[in-house]
């Protein structure tokens, strides 16, 4: 079974629709919670399941390092070896290699590079990437891109954008030669449990067997903050031909008002009738605006590492649980917030275990913060739906003022 990728309902340049993968059908648009080392930091499993988590995040740099994509391929995959059986995307490691830019060595072939763990050396190319993924067992990978750094001059910028466009086309040859290897379907072709529907809290997962099905390779469009560029890469990737594409190379220290005008104009040359992911972005504000300008799935490590700084999103704003005026605060963290920790604990009880240093501090506000992340994306769907988001956005714009 191939990606399938259907429009619901469109209002302006927003839509609604359902991304059919092997493990999950997927609600979009959609957040992606990061799980970067096959763990989402501080929520187990079952807890994202209970938040509506359809979809999450991992990332190949750091698998390949530890434990290393023999282990996870030996244990079915991420799936299997994290008891995770809904959908899962991995990235290419491109960006954590651009990450590593005093430790890397770039050329025409790949990236030579050394770990941040032991500084031992190591080679990623599009093929090895691509190895590396289908070993990991994702059921969304991503080509091997460059990641532009901001500021870059016209002449760099369109090296790397010319650079990805000829590792995305190596990337897809790969894939297409190695995709029947994916461990869940060698190795585990009996029967799993798989999430279906878009309320996974009220539906039961059905048992299928995977065979016949295989991973699905996205594409990433990059050209850094020229609007030309961008529109070249798109061109040049979409003519390689991907079930989905990807706006990577942002989120790089460029000014909000450049991100957006590069998503906006990137947008008008991606297919519609695609899944279109943005890489790396936002807070929920943001997260908003791009699901109003068309843009599918979305992720970013901010919910769960402004939780452990103790920086919480609320209906009200944003919200330092570290201050003491909130020592004596015995109200709930937002109060129109029904999740699992504003129901049960106030801010004064949030603010001790922040101050205390607490590792149960860590744990309630990613809950939380992610929950937030999540129902404000489930709302979303829903003004969408009846042709709100216009006034959602604004409503969410003068929340996060506050």
């Amino acid at each position: 079974m191939p990606l399938t990728f259907r429009i619901e309902k469109s209002s302006g340049t927003a839509r609604t629709g359902l991304l059919s993968t092997p493990h999950a059908e997927i609600e979009t648009p959609v957040f992606m919670p990061v799980g970067t080392v096959a763990s989402v930091k501080a929520v187990s499993q079952d807890i994202l399941e209970d938040l509506g988590a359809q979809i999450i995040l991992g990332n190949t740099y750091h698998l390949y390092l530890r434990p290393g994509v023999d282990t996870v391929r030996r244990l079915g995959g991420l799936h299997g070896f994290m008891s995770w059986n809904r959908a899962i995307l991995t990235d290419s490691g491109g960006f954590q290699v651009f990450s590593l830019s005093e430790l890397r060595k770039l050329n025409e072939e790949g990236v030579t590079f050394r770990s941040h763990l032991d500084g031992s050396s190591h080679f990623f190319s599009p093929e090895s990437a691509m190895e590396a993924q289908i070993g990991l067992g994702a059921d969304i990978i991503m080509a091997f891109d460059e990641c532009t750094e901001y500021p870059a001059d016209q002449a760099r910028m369109r090296e790397s954008m010319e650079l990805t466009a000829r590792w995305a086309a190596r990337s897809k040859r790969y894939f297409e030669e190695h995709k029947h290897e994916v461990p869940w379907k060698t190795v585990s072709s009996v029967e799993f449990q798989v999430s279906r529907g878009p309320d996974f809290g009220n539906s039961k997962p059905e048992t299928r067997n995977f065979d016949g099905c295989t991973q699905s390779l996205f594409g990433i469009v990059q050209g850094g903050m020229d609007r030309v560029l961008r529109k070249e890469s798109a061109e040049r990737t979409i003519e390689i031909g991907f079930p989905g594409y990807a706006i990577g190379g942002l989120s790089v220290g460029e000014p909000r008002e450049m991100t957006r005008e590069i998503v906006e104009s990137t947008l008008e040359h991606l297919p519609e009738d695609k899944p279109r992911y943005l890489m790396g972005v936002g807070t929920p504000e943001e997260i908003v605006e791009y699901a109003s300008l068309g843009v599918d799935m979305m992720d970013c490590v901010l919910p769960t590492r402004a939780a452990r700084h103790g920086l919480l999103f609320t209906s009200e704003g944003k919200v330092s649980i570290k201050q003491a005026r909130f020592a004596q605060d015995q109200g709930p963290l937002d109060p129109n917030c029904d999740c699992r920790v504003c129901r049960r604990y106030s801010r004064a009880y949030l603010r001790h275990l922040y101050a205390s240093n607490e590792v149960l501090a860590q744990v309630l506000n990613t809950i939380h913060n992610l929950s937030f992340y999540l129902d404000t994306m489930r709302r979303v769907r829903h003004a969408i739906s009846l042709g709100e988001e216009s006034r959602f956005l604004s409503d969410i714009w003068s929340r996060s003022k506050s």
